[in-house]
């Protein structure tokens, strides 16, 4: 039986998980969760980087761990934690700061992407160091392996170039990650058909939605511009009423035929998106069930996060110890 490796990942907790985060993580961890050693950070020290009002951030990180939960991931199977909570991190973070140049650090494609997108122009000392913290939450609990999306490779390139740098300079110890690439990964468009699925654009469709507010939203999903009557040929590219059907019905068949249909002209638009609202739903059920359980103890919720957080201290203090022998700082050990 091959070795199970430990793999990392996680999240900035500034809202509810929508369908884009399903395609584009969550289905790839429920995979790995029964391959590896899953383990799932709740980036709240992250989300400070670009928002520092905390206001709602109790609730942000309640409403992550439980989409994760609903979507299907078994705590028994992954270890989620704070990472607020596991001050190993943070001071890791300083020690590695030692080994990265400024140009290093302010090269890093995901910042470049968040100061282009946020339009900062003079960014917070914790939002230039992020990718050195980035690299320590990797780092500490040794992870093996990252996943990434196909475009984001780059973005695990500090990590390990810290890595290497540690083990040269100090002796091995860090295992260089790799970036693992998910099967059939991407983005999900908006139903606005303008960009990327996202929460701060409002173009989203959220696990937590309910059929209504599913049913709603789908109606007003951007199709073909041109396909104003029924009778009208239309374009199944670009319109995301058939991408979405591509991802989420599971009768290809089927859908082969609407766009036969559609692009000779005769079917509407309002028949395939009350198909696609209807896969949706059922889609989504089993998440709703899964939460509905799930909030009639909502301190279940924090008691996973200890648990995960108190397991996470323990290797995280065990890496810090032997960072600091390896360095030769540990002289009150």
């Amino acid at each position: 039986m091959p070795e199970r490796k430990r793999v990392l990942t996680g999240d900035r907790p500034t809202g509810k998980l929508h369908l884009g985060h399903y395609v584009g993580s969550l289905a790839n961890r429920i995979a790995l969760q029964d391959e590896h050693d899953l383990f799932l950070l709740v980036a709240n020290l992250h989300a400070l980087t670009t928002k520092t009002d905390t206001a709602n951030q109790l609730e942000n990180i309640h409403t992550l761990v439980l989409d994760q939960l609903a979507a299907g991931i078994d705590p028994e199977k992954a270890t989620f934690y704070l990472q607020s909570d596991v001050p190993e991190i943070a001071e890791l973070g300083v020690i590695l700061s030692m080994l990265v140049t400024h140009s290093m650090a302010t090269n890093v494609p995901t910042l470049k992407e968040v100061l282009r997108d946020l339009n900062i122009e003079s960014p917070s000392m914790g939002l230039i160091v992020y990718p050195v913290l980035m690299a320590a939450d990797i780092l500490i609990g040794k992870a093996h392996v990252v996943p990434v999306g196909k475009d984001q490779t780059s973005h695990l390139e500090l990590a390990r170039e810290v890595a290497r740098r540690f083990n040269t300079t100090y002796g091995d110890m860090f295992p260089v990650p790799e970036a693992l690439i998910p099967k059939d990964s991407g983005t999900l468009p908006g139903l606005d058909g303008k960009a990327k699925m996202s929460k701060s654009l409002g173009n989203d469709i959220k696990l937590s939605d309910d059929p209504a507010t599913v049913e709603a939203k789908v109606m007003e999903m951007y199709t073909d511009p041109n396909h104003v009557h029924v009778n009208d040929p239309g374009s199944v590219e670009g319109n995301v009423v058939f991408t979405f059907l591509d991802i989420f019905d599971v009768n290809k068949a089927e859908v082969a035929d609407l766009k036969e249909h559609y692009r000779k002209g005769g079917l509407g638009d309002v028949v395939i998106k009350k198909r696609l609202a209807a896969v949706l739903n059922e889609f989504l059920e089993p998440m709703r069930a899964r939460r509905a359980e799930l909030e009639k103890n909502p301190d279940q919720i924090k008691e996973v996060l200890r648990a995960g957080t108190e397991k996470m201290r323990l290797i995280a203090r065990a890496t810090l110890e032997e960072v600091k022998e390896k360095m030769r700082i540990n002289y009150l050990a």
